[in-house]
């Protein structure tokens, strides 16, 4: 039987090209997703790819989905913790709406995933946990408190739970994207975009497709002997 891969916010973006290359690698692929609908069912009926929708910055929400994909498509081996947003300011203007929402969506997400199903993989004695951070998370970024904390915290998170899983078969890394060719990046002005490109040594945003191809690197069965470590895909613009 295919091993089953859940990536949440798998529909769009970096997450829907991980979810694309994980099915077409032969993983059996659930991709959790809140808000587009639209989104969500062009992935299922394009690709065949299951989707399901919870919200991962709820225990509770991922307890029921967690279980709903177990008793659909089989025992989870394989968890991206994809899924983010961002709600931007600068510290003396931000809200704790704005802080707290993306600590949730961001950061306790990973716990919440993590928690349900690391039982289950200490049980079988394999798995594999990609959390996807950020080059913000690394080096900062001016008006983004909430989300470089956010991030940094996934590199910390990262690094306990490998620690914690390595003598059950279980390895946890992370990728940290630079600045990647996304919709979320193409809406910023074009001066703006700009000045990002010229601060990469490659000299061009990244393609989803290249996270995908680092992530599927990190779940292969044979990949037994990397576990905390992050892996910064950024077109050397934060060599960390």
């Amino acid at each position: 039987m295919p091993r089953v891969a859940v990536v949440t916010g798998g529909t769009r973006g970096i997450g829907r090209a991980i979810s694309e290359a994980l099915k077409s690698a032969g993983y059996t692929v659930a991709a959790t997703y809140i808000g587009n609908d639209e989104a969500a069912r062009a992935l299922a009926t394009e690709t065949g790819i299951h989707t399901f929708k919870f919200d991962v910055s709820d225990f509770k929400a991922c307890e029921a989905g967690v279980q709903r994909i177990e008793a659909e498509l089989g025992a989870i081996d394989i968890l991206v913790n994809n899924a983010g947003i961002t709600r931007d300011a600068v510290l003396h203007r931000m809200t704790p709406e704005q802080w707290s929402a993306v600590i949730a969506c961001n950061l306790t997400s990973c716990f919440n995933m993590c928690r349900l199903v690391i039982e289950g993989m200490r049980a079988r004695g394999f798995g594999r946990i990609v959390n996807i951070g950020s080059i913000n998370g690394q080096a900062g970024q001016y008006g983004q408190v909430n989300y470089a904390a956010a991030k940094s915290g996934i590199h910390g998170f990262t690094k306990a739970l490998a620690q914690e899983s390595a003598a059950k078969g279980i390895t946890v890394n992370a990728i940290a994207p630079g600045y990647i060719d996304t919709e979320m990046v193409r809406a910023v002005p074009e001066d703006v975009l700009k000045k990002i490109v010229a601060r990469i040594p490659i000299g061009r945003l990244g393609h989803a497709d290249e996270i995908a191809r680092g992530v599927l690197f990190l779940v292969a069965d044979e990949a037994t002997f990397i576990t905390g470590s992050t892996i910064s895909i950024n077109g050397g613009q934060h060599m960390y």
